[in-house]
């Protein structure tokens, strides 16, 4: 039988409103997973306690300003401390950013430019996601100038565009490919890839893969809907007022899918999730600076249920991998995305065995 709590594991109490128990916490262990958002109010003091008192700390944030924060604010402390904390270990973003690194790994030449496709399905229960992913997503929208000031501050060196580049497709746009219509993926899969990128390409000299997100939506009655919500939630987001009648009724701003109680579990049960990467690139040998990409590839991401199952196994293979496979690690310490801490760790490996799947569905053709 299953453990009762308290038989093997001690349950530990603290409050994010008393440093002293979060520090008492994070110096009994060596790594911390970190649930608890909308991490813009609530996960800096975690991060704060874990670099302080030398423990790891992953979390499944998809907040790029929280993201973006804790490394201008702790990545030269946590090298100092030889301690790493990484962010978007969930849905966000591991299936995109460790996807485009097995994208590039599977292609014979060089990667230059990959698009990814998010699709959910769900089953006859539909599908919900719980509201403090909704929170998360209007306070991040309502803040997008500051998430610019953040990024000056940072002062990012520019990722140079190696290849042609990608074209940027319109906000809404039809895919012959899945016969359906897609929009950009509004989540932090984009940023997080950014980051992955600049890091190997700076840090390791690796050719920068250039990325766009994208997520299908369906046919035309479904655009109208989504289309008339958006509209909605980007008027409301703008004001105070807005905002709290958002954070207040999400189930009604969001036609249901977004709910204080989250999904049951036949939804749950129901939802599954493939991510499609198309990739170009250059065969061995071709020069990418004066010659059309000559290479293609395709390749997949499937699931379970994204926010309760997927989630919690990314999450915790990612974190079996800051444990077991640290010699994989990069050198230093400090805040990174997951595709930068884990390229070299066999979490790709321990996903697949865990029902997170990477396969090659087209090989490259010339």
């Amino acid at each position: 039988g299953k453990a009762a709590p308290g038989e093997e594991v001690g349950v530990l109490l603290c409050d994010l409103g008393d440093a002293g128990s979060l520090a008492a916490m994070a110096r009994q262990t060596r790594l911390v997973l970190n649930c608890v958002g909308p991490y813009r109010f609530f996960g800096e003091p975690v991060v704060e306690a874990c670099v302080e008192n030398g423990a790891s700390c992953i979390d499944i944030s998809g907040e790029p300003q929280f993201l973006e924060g804790m490394y201008l604010k702790y990545n030269e402390k946590a090298a100092e401390k030889g301690v790493y904390v990484i962010g978007s270990c969930g849905f966000d973003s591991i299936p995109a950013d460790m996807g485009v690194l097995y994208t590039r790994d599977k292609l014979k030449g060089t990667l230059t430019a990959v698009e990814s496709f998010l699709t959910v399905k769900s089953g006859p229960e539909g599908v919900a996601v719980h509201d403090g992913t909704w929170k998360s997503a209007v306070y991040g929208l309502a803040d997008e100038a500051n998430l610019k000031k953040l990024r000056k501050q940072i002062g990012y060196a520019p990722v140079p565009v190696v290849g042609a580049k990608l074209k940027k497709r319109g906000f809404l746009f039809y895919s012959p490919e899945f016969k359906e219509y897609c929009i950009t993926f509004m989540g932090s899969d984009g940023s997080v890839v950014k980051r992955t990128q600049r890091y190997l390409h700076t840090e390791l000299q690796q050719t920068p893969v250039q990325y766009g997100a994208y997520a299908t939506v369906g046919g035309l009655g479904s655009v109208i809907k989504l289309m008339f919500m958006g509209m909605l939630f980007l008027l409301l987001v703008k004001f105070n007022f807005g905002r709290k009648l958002l954070t207040k009724y999400p189930e009604f701003f969001s036609a249901g899918h977004f709910t204080k109680k989250g999904p049951t579990q036949k939804q749950m049960d129901g939802t599954s999730f493939t991510m499609t990467f198309f990739g170009e690139g250059y065969s061995e040998g071709q020069d990418p600076q004066n010659s059309k990409p000559n290479v293609k590839i395709c390749t997949e991401v499937k699931g379970p249920e994204p926010g309760y199952i997927a989630t919690p196994i990314a999450m915790v293979q990612a974190g079996l991998s800051l444990l077991e496979d640290a010699a994989s690690l990069p050198k230093r310490g400090g805040v990174y995305s997951p595709g930068a801490a884990f390229f070299k760790t066999k979490l790709i490996d321990r996903l697949n065995k865990r029902g997170v799947e990477f396969s090659v569905i087209s090989k490259p053709e010339v």
